[in-house]
């Protein structure tokens, strides 16, 4: 189910939170935009917290673009996993069917991006999976270039996972 496996997934990042230094957690990577783990961490968490805001909405209404931004969770590691922790009970507590119907809204970068656009929540889900794992991938990446190692699955989309297992037999 498309909610315990985003919690899975949220965890496996929690893990990782938990276990580096606060030194690695704002490292910045040359190799990688000059970013670092914590602002990747706190981008990640911004979506979520949009998720739970829009269904708060009546009708529920997801903006991505009205993120808080929260410096807190950027830098310091611990927030960061305290707030990873408050996302998986959100997401266990979850109590609408996974095909209630909401808007969404997200800047494409086009001079027409005001629209809302119709989804469901489960198609949210899919959409904040798909963009964790793919942060991950660039948490992974900075890891590689300060020395840190991470899980073989760590940031790899499920589908690889998936293929990989299929491919080894």
């Amino acid at each position: 189910m498309i909610v315990d496996d985003t919690i899975l997934c949220l965890k496996q990042g929690s893990v990782l939170i938990q276990n580096l230094s606060r030194e690695h957690y704002l490292q910045k990577e040359p190799q990688c935009f000059h970013s670092y783990i914590g602002r990747h961490v706190r981008h990640i968490l911004d979506h979520y917290h949009c998720f739970f805001h829009g269904l708060d909405q009546q009708p529920a209404r997801i903006d991505y673009d009205d993120r808080p931004r929260d410096n807190m969770i950027e830098e310091n590691p611990d927030v960061a996993a305290q707030k990873v922790q408050a996302v998986c009970l959100a997401l266990k507590q979850l109590s609408q069917e996974l095909n209630l119907s909401v808007q969404v809204k997200m800047d494409t970068g086009s001079d027409y991006d005001d629209r809302w656009a119709q989804s469901t929540l489960h198609r949210e889900l899919q959409f904040l999976l798909s963009h964790t794992v793919h942060h991950y991938a660039l948490i992974a990446t900075i890891c590689a270039g300060l020395g840190v190692s991470v899980e073989l699955d760590f940031g790899v989309a499920p589908s690889t996972l998936r293929y990989r297992r299929e491919t080894e037999r």
